[in-house]
């Protein structure tokens, strides 16, 4: 089984921004695969469906971000999923928008959602997706939490299915194969 987790901040009023980019690849996930996320448990909204011929689990903590490992050590420890059947989708400011990059372990990289895991896991070693939403040209908070331009838009649906595929790809081939094919992705 694996856990499919998509970092976001609950409320409408977080839809669409940069900062809930994992939710929408969650969303992407969820429609592709005809999986209705629509439990709440975990302090989550989730559903469970087959991807890959694996049974999955998607993952969008209610938490906020900052304590989105709450909700995913719940999760595993219910289910007994081990850390490399984790994978963590979310917002990477050090990317360019159209940008993914996939790894394996690896420290937080300044991101609060993935501190809150490494902490609640005890361990750094589980894949991760990440999806460029760009440099902020200003404060930080403001970057993360606005809505991205026209033209990122246009990228997006793109960028968000990529971000889908290699998730698939992590579950079907591994995750170095799934670095091999996507770590190079740039619209």
């Amino acid at each position: 089984m694996y856990l499919i987790v998509g970092l976001g901040n609950p409320g409408s009023e977080y839809k669409g921004t940069r900062h809930n980019i994992g939710f929408d690849v969650i969303d992407h996930l969820a429609e592709k695969n005809n999986i209705n996320i629509n439990k709440k448990k975990f302090k989550a909204e989730y559903g469970e469906g087959n991807i890959a011929g694996e049974k999955v689990i998607l993952l969008k903590p209610t938490t906020y971000m900052n304590l989105s490992g709450e909700s995913i050590r719940e999760v595993i420890n219910f289910y007994k999923i081990s850390g490399e059947q984790i994978i963590v989708i979310y917002d990477d400011i050090s990317l360019a928008v159209g940008r993914l990059r996939i790894r394996g372990k690896g420290s937080a990289g300044g991101h609060n959602g993935i501190k809150s895991i490494i902490a609640n896991l005890s361990s750094d070693v589980f894949p991760r997706i990440k999806v460029g939403v760009g440099q902020p040209k200003g404060d930080l908070v403001s970057h993360v939490l606005g809505k991205f331009s026209k033209e990122e838009q246009e990228m997006l649906k793109k960028v968000i299915s990529a971000a889908g595929d290699s998730a698939e790809e992590i579950i079907k081939n591994g995750e170095v194969e799934a670095m091999n094919k996507y770590n190079s992705f740039s619209l």
